[in-house]
């Protein structure tokens, strides 16, 4: 069982594949990059769980920022310079700096804010290196991850127009199908 952000670290490093992802995507130098949301709960969530085996993820979030660069066609490029090398990952590589329009919400300033604004507390996830030191950012910390409780982001509380975004959206993972200790609040 993992019990503190230091656990996961550990749980993350001692994660040969992992850490051959996470490497394979800091090999592009994008500014401000981390893998986040998936990638990271359900590493969490399988521990938790005492699963041996991954959990089948459906992508690999590769997040940066780069307000200098926001088309589209880079981040496919990116994600064809990852398959290159990783070929059986499903990359998904995604510029923070264009994803609020996307999304249709106000302007991130960098990734973690991108990440705060995700809808569960759960996914606002993200693991990058600092130097040659893993880092995890969390930007409401990591006790609803290790507790497998999915709440929403403050955003999709306060704002009307966002929470049914997040009730669909649950509904729609039905994560307690993969992990049955996983507990929803609306």
């Amino acid at each position: 069982m993992l019990k503190t952000e230091e656990d996961i670290l550990k749980a993350i490093k001692q994660d040969k594949w992992m850490m051959e992802v996470l490497s394979a995507a800091a090999m592009l130098h994008l500014p401000d990059f981390c893998i986040s949301a998936g990638f990271v709960r359900s590493k969490v969530w399988d521990v938790q769980h005492g699963y041996t085996r991954r959990t089948p993820l459906p992508d690999v979030d590769v997040v940066y920022f780069d307000a200098s660069d926001t088309k589209k066609a880079t981040e496919k490029r990116y994600e064809n310079m990852l398959r290159k090398r990783i070929p059986d990952i499903p990359w998904s590589v995604k510029n923070q700096a264009r994803m609020h329009k996307v999304n249709r919400m106000p302007a991130f300033r960098d990734t973690e804010h991108a990440i705060e604004c995700y809808p569960e507390t759960a996914t606002s996830i993200g693991v990058t290196f600092e130097g040659e030191k893993v880092r995890l950012l969390a930007p409401y910390g990591v006790d609803d991850l290790l507790a497998c409780r999915i709440a929403p982001t403050p955003l999709y509380v306060k704002a009307a127009s966002y929470h049914p975004i997040y009730l669909k959206r649950i509904k729609q993972k039905n994560w307690q199908r993969l992990w049955p200790h996983v507990r929803m609040e609306e």
